[in-house]
């Protein structure tokens, strides 16, 4: 099949001038399910999958641990499913994401349960269901998890999420280990090696490793190569002081993928090869070759696998200051279904997709139907001058984080999320009916709230 290459998914190719996708024609999917259209080519899904998992483990050898699908870049119980039957566990952060785990009666012993902040409710949900670790991440979670695990006659596995101190060299809003962050316990500040000693004098919980996230959108591996180095010191510590052994070296995902075809994607048997030398080596200088490592990656699954399908409802052409004329194609979504250019000036492509076109570019901004001037999808892209009214626009890499992120602004409703795979599609997460909306509202009944006069 003639494939489109980066960023497209894998089956991605044209026939007659319309794109089809797992063999799907967009356009037919389009007049079946409706726009906008999450499309998740599951053949592509499946193999980056296992490119992952399979690098990782024939690099890593006896040292390799597990890998977790980071299910905040998008997760229901289908895909669930899939990474059950593929090995691969699940990295979750919130009662919402357990509850679709355990809906698709994913194993806990295979779950980790990750974030900043999680209630009391989460936690004891986490417990209860005996999710095969807790990352925790901060002190007040210590005694928090540890009481609730004593009160549940439990003793819950529990690993640390460590701030290695390390600027990952990505866009401020998704760095996550630098000093000044939301997230874990500080290496340098002496906080990390304060949080063992505090967990090791819980009876209820079981300290097994440590985690460090280093950020989103990584492609030089010399952030991934310090990380495991600043680490080793706080496994020494440990070793030095406790005479049980961690198991776990979890060094988290972020790995880079593409979203133009002229951006980098991280290769996953190169990057394993160069991470798992320098784990191997740097473990069996400090004699810690039980070390096991475990990676997450989400978007490098996710993204690629999904395009998501709009129709054109308007367009119309505005002067620049410059003299030239800009395109400005409103579709119909928006940043409520891709907040990521909004978020942090994410960068995508887009192909028109249900018609092929001899017209000449023009420069063009495709924007959504909210009402904010924010509601941009691409700012800038070269696209047909005879781009109009129900025509159909492409733009691929949108599986993570776009259907996840969605929300309701403006009373807009979340679409729908379909499989394609040899010809055949199917619902997976059916787009949202007004009533959906409406069922949330109540009339109101004031009451009073204590008994007190």
């Amino acid at each position: 099949m003639n494939l489109l290459g980066k960023p497209y998914s894998q089956t991605a190719t044209f026939k007659g001038g319309q794109l089809f996708i797992g063999d799907c024609s967009v356009s037919e999917l389009v007049d079946k399910y409706d726009s906008p259209l999450f499309v998740i080519d599951k053949a592509d899904f499946i193999n980056r999958a296992n490119s992952w998992k399979q690098a990782f483990e024939s690099n890593l050898g006896n040292q390799a641990g597990d890998v977790y699908y980071a299910g905040k870049a998008f997760i229901n119980s289908e895909i669930a499913l899939w990474l059950y039957d593929l090995n691969i566990n699940l990295d979750l952060c919130s009662g919402g994401e357990l509850a679709v785990a355990q809906k698709a009666k994913f194993p806990s012993s295979r779950i980790e349960f990750h974030g900043n902040n999680k209630s009391e409710s989460e936690l004891e949900s986490a417990v209860r269901s005996e999710v095969g670790a807790v990352v925790i991440d901060s002190f007040i979670e210590i005694t928090r998890l540890a009481n609730i695990a004593l009160n549940l006659g439990k003793k819950q596995k529990v690993m640390l999420r460590i701030t290695p101190g390390i600027d990952a060299h990505t866009h401020e809003f998704i760095r996550t280990s630098q000093e000044d962050v939301k997230f874990g316990f500080s290496l340098s500040s002496g906080d990390a090696q304060k949080a063992i000693e505090q967990v090791e004098k819980e009876p209820s919980l079981e300290l097994i490793g440590l985690h460090c996230h280093i950020g989103s959108q990584i492609y030089n591996l010399d952030s991934y190569r310090e990380a495991i180095l600043r680490l080793i010191t706080l496994f020494n510590f440990h070793q030095q002081n406790y005479q049980t052994k961690l198991q776990y070296f979890n060094l988290g995902g972020g790995f880079g993928v593409a979203y133009l075809p002229t951006d980098d994607q991280l290769d996953p048997n190169k990057t394993m090869a160069e991470i798992g030398k320098v784990f191997i080596d740097i473990t069996a200088k400090n004699n810690l070759s039980h070390l096991k490592l475990s990676i997450e990656p989400g978007r490098a699954i996710a993204a690629p696998s999904t395009t998501t399908i709009y129709q054109v409802g308007t367009v119309k052409n505005v002067n620049l200051e410059n003299g030239e004329q800009r395109k400005y194609i409103s579709v119909d979504g928006g940043f409520i279904d891709n907040m990521r250019t909004a978020l942090y000036d994410a960068t995508y492509t887009a192909i028109l997709a249900n018609r092929e076109s001899n017209a000449g570019n023009i420069n063009s901004r495709i924007v959504g139907k909210h009402c904010e001037s924010g509601d941009v999808i691409i700012k800038e892209i070269s696209l047909p001058e005879d781009i109009g009214a129900k025509d159909l626009l492409a733009i691929p890499a949108t599986g993570a984080y776009g259907r996840s992120m969605a929300s309701n602004y403006n009373h807009m409703l979340r679409p729908a999320v379909v499989v394609v795979e040899n010809g055949s599609a199917g619902v997976i997460l059916r787009r949202e009916k007004m009533e959906d909306l409406l069922n949330l509202e109540q009339k109101l009944e004031m009451s009073p709230i204590s008994d007190k006069g």
